[in-house]
């Protein structure tokens, strides 16, 4: 995943080009670049972040309208001024940037070597320019050099271009990666995504796979590979620039921890009518008696969507008494899954650009599967690609490491499996209406475990240089485990592990020793004395525990060396609160070691590439 923005208009463009990879470097960080037109091309790169950038042109007088900038996550190629986008045509004429995988690389970079062409760089991107300065020599047209170079692509991208030839268009195309157009006053924007848009614009068009576009100060002309154009609606974005800043946060990971009682409010208004005791799902798009004649479930993602698909499989089996399976996405297509038309393939993605699950749904779909998308992002491919989609509402989320996103896509499968269970018949108004009126009690009883957010720095504090956590949980717990455990080791960079409880005696049991802090999701329910009996193991091997408890268990205190409390709530929805002081212990780990929260090593904020 790289970040990608271009501008053309009556701003200098390197301003707002520095300052829209700003937002974006969450989506890369091990390189940046720019490429702005003034008469000529000037382009500079350099290995870093943005700041870097900035200070490396900080005395070049650049005032070209027209210019695009990329920061980078490293795939084909290791971090290095060579590396980094934009890259140039021979004559430094053309300059293009590239997010996704040029999958036939290898053989073009070939094919254009016998050429003639020399390459300067180990990436797959690089062949996109030659083939395009390679079309241009034929043809003397930018638009169809253009066309003619992505013809030969195979893989995914999203790519723009300007050049010295064109001096006043972006061109600009997409498969697989999310690219699109701010529409504004007398000036254009491409970005990555909406968040550094926002603060030009709120007027959007969504570029769809198979169409380009050629995009001037002052209109965005759509068209296909056949140069048919494609008349594109605008679509006013309800986002706002506020929801984009950090505000009185040092991190974005922190800001948008304390925004889940908002989000899970957006989620669940005017969807869920308590007295009733009825779910309304207006975008699910698949009929009452389809969903009736389901069988089954399968729940594809990767990574903390797949946490929360292993917590909505709780809530389905319960609830509306289906067979669920949790599958890896990036598994998914490669061992030819068992489904069809009966199975009902629930895919979760934050971004709805991830690579892995959007692959598991074409493949779904390609054996006659039905498929509702679980997704934060309105008008991204998974909503396109999907049969119908549950939308999160959660918001922007802007820090690397999820965290209003897992519960808002928690909080979408509760009420999905309520809405199931409803239609079933297997769940009684009464009953709903319960349940329903649970959820609406949530954000409060979150604000709440805000209160002790002192208590849970000192036990970061206590525990931070430890090289290794382990993570247990049971039931609901279990998957808690494994959230609170990633979300560790991709912030703090401490190696940590999460096991059903269970397990432990299975091998998890040979780590433990006075060095290892154990985290335990131990909440009152059905599997509260058997986790006990766990912590007890632990504790005969003087292994150190942090219990998650249920407020009011005074006992717990007794067997354990450090205690975080959470309001008691339904045993379904202990998870959603469970998981919110292992993502503030892990935040202040992460702090207390001095990491960059936002931004950690070697990740990005979505992968859009295998």
């Amino acid at each position: 995943m790289c970040g990608i923005f271009a501008y053309v208009g009556m701003r200098p463009a390197v301003n707002v080009i520095v300052t829209g990879l700003k937002k974006l470097e969450y989506r890369g960080y091990d390189s940046i670049g720019i490429s702005t037109i003034n008469q000529s091309l000037h382009t500079f790169k350099c290995v870093g972040k943005v700041s870097e950038l900035e200070e490396k042109i900080s005395d070049e007088k650049l005032t070209g309208k027209l210019g695009i900038g990329h920061t980078r996550w490293a795939t084909h190629g290791e971090p290095n001024e060579l590396n980094a986008h934009p890259h140039l045509d021979k004559d430094n004429k053309i300059a293009l940037v590239h997010n996704g995988i040029i999958e036939n690389y290898k053989e073009l970079r070939a094919e254009l070597q016998k050429e003639g062409f020399v390459f300067r760089s180990q990436t797959d991107s690089e062949v996109i320019i030659h083939l395009v300065a390679k079309y241009y020599a034929a043809s003397n047209n930018m638009e169809q050099a253009f066309v003619g170079a992505i013809q030969h692509l195979e893989g995914t991208y999203a790519i723009c271009l300007v050049s010295e030839f064109d001096p006043k268009k972006i061109y600009a195309t997409r498969k697989g990666s999310p690219l699109i157009v701010g529409v504004g006053d007398k000036e254009s924007i491409v970005s990555s995504d909406i968040a550094p848009i926002l603060k030009y614009t709120k007027n959007i068009i969504y570029l769809d796979e198979d169409e380009y576009a050629i995009i001037t100060d002052t209109q965005t002309i759509v068209k296909d590979f056949h140069g048919k154009i494609r008349p594109k609606e605008v679509v006013k974005s309800s986002i706002n620039v506020e929801d984009v800043e950090k505000g009185q946060y040092d991190f974005y990971m922190m800001k948008e921890i304390h925004e889940q009682p908002y989000s899970i409010i957006q989620t669940i208004q005017d969807r869920c009518d308590v007295e009733a005791g009825t779910v309304t799902l207006r975008y699910i798009n698949i009929s009452p008696g389809q969903m009736l004649g389901m069988n089954r479930i399968v729940i594809t993602a990767c990574g903390t969507s797949l946490h929360a698909g292993l917590v909505g499989e709780f809530y389905l089996e319960k609830f509306a008494q289906m067979p669920v399976e949790i599958e890896y996405a990036a598994e998914f297509r490669y061992r030819n899954p068992i489904i069809d038309s009966k199975t009902l393939v629930i895919a979760i993605s934050q971004s709805g650009e991830t690579a892995d699950t959007l692959a598991a749904v074409a493949e779904a779909k390609s054996k006659g599967a039905k498929v509702i998308a679980i997704c934060n992002v309105a008008g991204s491919t998974i909503t396109r690609e999907a049969d119908g989609v549950i939308y999160t509402k959660a918001g922007l989320e802007i820090g690397v490491a999820s965290t209003k996103a897992f519960t808002a896509q928690v909080t979408g499968l509760y009420m999905f499996a309520i809405y199931l269970a409803r239609l079933k018949y297997l769940m009684s108004k009464e009953t709903a209406s319960h349940y329903l009126r649970q959820i609406f009690e949530l954000p409060a009883l979150i604000k709440e475990v805000f209160v002790d957010e002192d208590h849970i720095f000192n036990i970061a504090n206590k525990y931070y240089k430890s090289d290794h956590f382990l993570y247990l949980g049971r039931g609901i717990g279990f998957p808690v485990a494994l959230e609170g455990a990633l979300k560790m080791k991709e912030i703090s960079y401490i190696h940590a592990e999460g096991y059903s409880a269970a397990e432990m005696k299975h091998g998890p049991i040979a780590l433990i020793d006075e060095n290892l802090p154990v985290v335990v999701i131990a909440l009152k329910g059905r599997s509260y004395e058997k986790i006990l009996s766990n912590i007890s193991e632990v504790k005969a091997r003087k292994g150190m525990v942090i219990a998650i408890a249920t407020k009011g268990d005074r006992a717990i205190a007794q067997l354990v060396d450090d205690v975080i409390y959470i309001p008691d709530t339904e045993e379904e929805l202990t998870g959603i609160l469970a998981v919110i002081p292992l993502q503030l212990l892990a935040y202040y780990a992460a702090v207390l070691r001095g990491c960059h929260v936002d931004q950690p090593r070697n990740l990005a904020k979505s992968v859009t590439v295998e």
